[in-house]
């Protein structure tokens, strides 16, 4: 192993659920980063479902037995990245592991499973998991924790910029200008792709997501229930906030179906989530010149038209952008964060914001497994 590593994997699985992505990343330092290449891994209909069930509940045994088995589809997910780049193992410094989220409740606790030292076991490197509860410790939400790379890689150089992350959940990063992370502005907006998804599988069983946005195109939107919807005391919650699909899950998606059935509801949705990024960003953001998106809700048709029309018609007007415009395929974006943040932890650098997550200072995140 280098003393100071230089190649790092980092992977990711969120609230989205739809698989494990795997990012392989070359640091020149932590504020100049290669992407080597870039994969997804995603997790089979049985597998989707074993952890959906979990989020509802289960044994001892259920949890102990998803932890093993997260652990061997993050395996499955970095051999796939190795063999892609023709990478050895022993050429890899770390893996950032941050697991899957089961349960987020701050201040108590936010926890994750997938047992890292099946990965240290089999691929010889060490692994960084655990990214979230130190910063819990600390008196903060645990998340978001992508706003750190926002900060050191993707922000502008001459003006203000929103990052904006549309996942199961959805969050929002305010930079003055890169690398200036002294008054960065971070925080989960709401529901992101999670609820929209979950209506999808209730009016077409078996489907997973609303592709190309096709049932929400046949759909009305209600609007006496959006207003309602955006009644909920999250919304109007002052940052630092943190969100999953512990309130924005099976649970809500059943009874919004239940309200309205039907593409209506998916159709609802989609402006549920348009409309509380746009009211987030205008409550509680400096402005900024642009509004740069990536994350699963890029590939909505309906979302974002809806995010366009509403930044174009909120008071400071900044101009909607896709990640990959900028930078590279924003589907690694994640991953390409926890990388850094495994590489900010074998450095011994603080990896939070306690200006993002109301953590009481900075904090190393993640536990270190050996190789």
């Amino acid at each position: 192993m280098t003393e100071r590593p230089t190649l790092g994997i980092g992977l990711m699985s969120g609230t989205s659920l739809d698989g494990v992505d795997a990012a392989l990343v070359r640091f020149a330092s932590p504020t100049r980063v290669t992407l080597e290449g870039f994969i997804t891994r995603p997790y089979a209909p049985a597998e989707r479902a074993r952890i959906a069930t979990a989020l509802g509940g289960g044994t001892a045994r259920e949890f102990a037995l998803l932890h093993a088995a997260l652990a061997d589809w993050a395996a499955d997910a970095v051999q796939e990245l190795l063999d892609a780049t023709r990478t050895a193992a022993t050429a890899v410094d770390f893996i950032a592991f941050p697991g899957q989220t089961i349960w987020h409740e701050p201040p108590a606790t936010s926890w994750q499973l997938g047992e890292p030292a099946v990965l240290a076991e089999r691929f010889g490197v060490r692994v960084v998991s655990g990214f979230r509860n130190r910063d819990v410790a600390a008196g903060g939400q645990g998340a978001p924790l992508v706003p750190m790379a926002d900060v050191l890689l993707f922000g502008a150089v001459d003006q203000a910029r929103i990052l904006l992350n549309i996942g199961g959940m959805a969050n929002a990063t305010w930079v003055r200008r890169r690398c200036a992370d002294e008054d960065a502005v971070a925080f989960d907006t709401g529901p992101g792709m999670a609820v929209i998804d979950q209506l999808a599988g209730l009016v077409d069983p078996g489907a997973t997501c609303d592709q190309d946005g096709r049932i929400a195109a046949r759909g009305t939107v209600n609007a006496p229930l959006l207003d309602e919807l955006m009644a909920d005391p999250f919304f109007a919650q002052r940052p630092p906030r943190s969100t999953g699909r512990e309130r924005f899950g099976a649970a809500y998606a059943a009874a919004l179906h239940a309200r309205v059935p039907g593409p209506d509801a998916v159709a609802t949705a989609v402006e549920l989530t348009s409309r509380s990024i746009v009211e987030a960003i205008a409550a509680w953001l400096p402005p900024a010149a642009d509004v740069v998106v990536s994350g699963g809700g890029v590939h909505h048709p309906g979302l974002v038209a809806s995010l366009a029309r509403r930044l174009a018609e909120s008071p400071h007007r900044p101009v909607l952008r896709r990640f990959d415009e900028l930078f590279f395929p924003g589907d690694a974006k994640e991953a390409v964060a926890f990388a850094l943040l495994g590489y900010l932890a074998v450095h011994g650098q603080p990896g939070n914001l306690p200006s993002v997550t109301g953590a009481s200072g900075p904090r190393v995140l993640g536990v270190i497994t050996p190789a």
